[in-house]
């Protein structure tokens, strides 16, 4: 940034700033602010922008204003593959929104931040604590959001250090190396959890089904999004269907497989909002009313093999909406009857 530039100008006068909110187009200015507090530099852009449209900033740059407690930034992903060691100088951080074009590691420093409540990484993977740690060091007991983790392992030793997570979210994008590390039943012990989202990516070689089957999710959970899990139907009545507090299910592309979906009474006790989307072999879905019992909204897309919707969707009292999108017309014709019907 030119010293003609008329931000950089401005800036030079207010080195006591507290809040620092804007568009950079050349990157963070190199002054002192030694009492800044926000940094919200992340321009609110379309997530996959053009090269080279997005501002990006060095982290080596911002991790020297350790008086943070919010970060939301967009690094210089195209220059640099790591990630800063240095990120637990920000002792007081309590939000850190790191965005970025290509994937990397976040350091093994970051279990030092214990005043984290907020997390989110694009496409970054979150190590291990150092080995040999003790039971009580390392632990991000006010973390309440992790988000947009790759290749999440959910070991013993990292679960245990996030007793209090609330949503969560993680990917697995190409096949991992060494499955068994891949502990999903651990997502159990998460006690406080309340938002999961799991997504496995399309490109995944591994037939995802035979790992995947292990996880087990806590009876906390009120929210569930499922992406390429190509789980089975009848996996709806073991892993999911039990969980008392789920509120919103959302079963996106690949989610399940197979061709036919029976509900079970005395299940989906709370669920409000369902969402199937691109499940596309789905041809039947046998149900009751009252396996329903307090659905608001009922959300199809992509379902172009679906005979029907079943009748007595129609005859839950809760509903309140049922919204297709791209569906078969045999569906389409169901839900005009169901409507016809109330």
């Amino acid at each position: 940034m030119s010293e003609k530039d008329p931000i950089l100008r401005t800036l030079q006068y207010v080195p006591l700033v507290r809040s620092l909110i804007g568009k950079f187009g050349k990157g963070l200015p190199l002054l002192d602010f030694r009492l800044l507090r926000v940094l919200k530099a992340d321009d609110d852009k379309p997530l996959f922008h053009k090269i080279g449209t997005r501002n990006k900033y060095s982290l080596e740059v911002v991790f020297r204003l350790i008086n943070l407690r919010f970060i939301a930034i967009q690094s210089d992903g195209l220059k640099n593959s790591g990630f800063p060691s240095s990120v637990n100088l920000l002792w007081n951080l309590q939000t850190l929104i790191v965005n970025r074009t290509f994937g990397g590691v976040a350091p093994c420093e970051i279990w030092n931040m214990t005043q984290l409540k907020h997390v989110h990484f694009l496409h970054f993977e979150l190590p291990d604590p150092p080995i040999g740690a003790k039971d009580d060091e390392f632990v991000l007991g006010n973390l309440q959001t992790l988000s947009r983790i790759r290749k999440f392992k959910c070991g013993e030793e990292v679960v245990k250090r996030i007793p209090n997570i609330n949503k969560l979210q993680i990917s697995y994008s190409n096949e991992p190396q060494g499955l068994l590390s891949y502990c999903l039943d651990n997502l159990g012990h998460l006690h406080k959890l309340e938002s999961l989202r799991f997504t496995i990516g399309t490109l995944f070689k591994q037939p995802p089904n035979d790992w995947v089957q292990n996880f087990i999710l806590p009876n906390s959970l009120k929210k569930l999004t499922l992406m390429g899990t190509k789980l089975k139907w009848e996996d709806m009545k073991t892993k999911i269907g039990w969980l008392p507090n789920l509120e919103v299910l959302k079963l996106r592309y690949k989610s399940f497989v197979g061709t036919e979906w029976e509900t079970a009474e005395g299940q989906f006790c709370n669920l409000r909002y369902l969402l199937i989307s691109s499940c596309s072999d789905l041809e039947w879905w046998t149900t009751d009313s009252n396996h329903f019992p307090r659905l608001e909204h009922l959300h199809l897309e992509d379902l172009d093999k679906l005979k029907e919707i079943p009748s007595c969707i129609g005859e839950i009292s809760t509903l309140q909406s049922i919204q297709l999108l791209s569906c078969s017309d045999e569906a389409v014709i169901s839900a005009e009857q169901i409507l016809k019907e109330q």
